[in-house]
């Protein structure tokens, strides 16, 4: 059509961005010029209706073979490899909220994701031999790329740490430092040590001055101090002399609370991964990772609905509504008026909400501000014609763990006659 190296450029650009109105302008530029150098005008009609269709939605059938080509070997590699192929995913999902997404299909693959491990754990997400993905220590706060790198390194050289003891003996104190240990017990890495709990790591006992964890720690350095000093002597090959590691003092669990709090200060992904989203403990009770989901799995047989079901049922305001659920923010806030109100942060094993307490109902249940509760919640939708929009109004609350006391009736069990002989019985 004769056009200018500038025209063609615009035409381009008008088709990549489906600018209608540009190329209704160009085309009786096109059509003349085109039939000036004795192109058929039927042809040139062709020509111009090709174009404004392929403008509407254009792939090239290069890119599109790739594209297809590259999906056909994902799909392959995630139903032969599952784990592997979702511990690549998950390692370069890039924000929270992809996580969550990747997390939520790792669940319906059936495919575990377990919380991080001194002895499986690799820097990112990794597949143990069981063909579980494990949380990576590279994820934690505090305890930094160079104490990781050294963990695995002397992992990878000697073989597994048996015992806490062992670990400190061998790791490099100066790279794996107090404040690495700390949040590598918080986010329960050396769970798989089960002469100790988390909380003993942590205790103070009475008429001391030093935790579990410090005395660990001094243990350590005392023995790779006479280790340097034995490798130094005239007799680098004698054997070092064996320090009998220190006793630490037995105490009380932590609560669960106070474990997932710990566990939400030493990485956010753990706090993701024991959240109850990940897991219904209802259709999957062997994937249960904490006592929070055991209750939860529970709680079905208490009359409560997930959070997502609620949802459905808003249009529904004559319908009690129970929840199950974790608090977790707490806001007080105070209005123009002067009168104070509170919002709740609740969410369950199928997502997030937010219920705004007015009045009396607001200072009754003000003791339930508190993130990491867990709470029985009663109420009912109401309209606010002014938004035009959907509220809870809650009209009782109670602590989860009082439930089980305070409502059950009786214990019912369901065996098949069959099974009904008298051994059994």
């Amino acid at each position: 059509a004769g056009f200018s190296k500038g025209d063609a450029d615009v035409l381009r650009k008008a088709m990549g961005k489906k600018q209608k109105s540009v190329l209704d302008k160009m085309k009786g530029q096109f059509i003349k010029g085109a039939g000036e150098k004795g192109h058929p005008a039927d042809v040139l009609e062709k020509v111009w209706t090709d174009w404004e269709a392929f403008a509407q939605y254009a792939f090239n059938k290069s890119h599109s073979t790739c594209y297809a080509f590259v999906a056909y070997q994902t799909a392959y590699l995630k139903a032969h490899y599952p784990a592997e192929y979702m511990a690549s995913v998950l390692n370069h999902a890039g924000s929270i909220e992809k996580l969550t997404f990747f997390m939520e299909e790792c669940k319906r693959m059936g495919v575990k994701v377990l919380g991080p491990d001194i002895n499986e754990s690799g820097k990112g997400f990794s597949v143990n031999h069981k063909g579980e993905i494990r949380i990576g220590l590279g994820g934690l706060k505090g305890v930094g790329e160079a104490a990781v790198e050294s963990i695995i390194e002397e992992r990878v050289k000697r073989s597994h740490f048996n015992s806490i003891f062992d670990l400190v003996k061998r790791v490099n104190q100066r790279t794996v430092n107090k404040k690495s240990l700390e949040c590598l017990a918080y986010s329960g890495a050396f769970d798989c040590f089960p002469a100790l709990h988390r909380a003993q790591y942590f205790n103070t006992p009475e008429g001391d001055n030093t935790t579990g964890l410090e005395k660990i720690i001094k243990y350590g350095n005392i023995y790779q101090a006479q280790s340097a000093n034995t490798a130094n002597t005239l007799f680098g090959d004698m054997p070092v002399m064996e320090i009998p590691p220190p006793r630490i003092p037995d105490c009380k669990h932590w609560t669960l609370t106070e474990q997932l709090d710990h566990e939400k200060e030493a990485a956010t992904l753990i706090g993701m991964l024991q959240n109850p989203s990940l897991y219904d403990p209802r259709r999957h009770p062997d994937r249960c990772l904490t006592r929070r989901n055991v209750v939860l799995g529970q709680m079905y047989q208490y009359g409560y609905i997930s959070h997502e079901q609620s949802v459905e049922l808003q249009s529904q305001p004559t319908k009690t509504i129970r929840l199950a659920c974790l608090v977790t923010t707490a806001m007080h806030r105070t209005s123009q008026r002067g009168s104070k109100y509170g919002i709740l942060g609740l969410e369950d094993f199928s997502g997030k909400t937010e219920i705004t307490l007015f009045g009396e109902i607001y200072m009754k249940y003000l003791n339930y501000f508190e993130p990491g509760t867990c709470l029985y919640v009663t109420g009912k939708f109401e309209k606010w014609e002014k938004r035009n929009e959907w509220n809870f109004r809650i009209s009782e609350i109670c602590l989860l763990e009082t439930i089980k006391k305070t409502m059950t009736k009786s214990v019912e069990m369901s065996l098949m006659g069959e099974l009904l002989k008298p051994e059994l019985v």
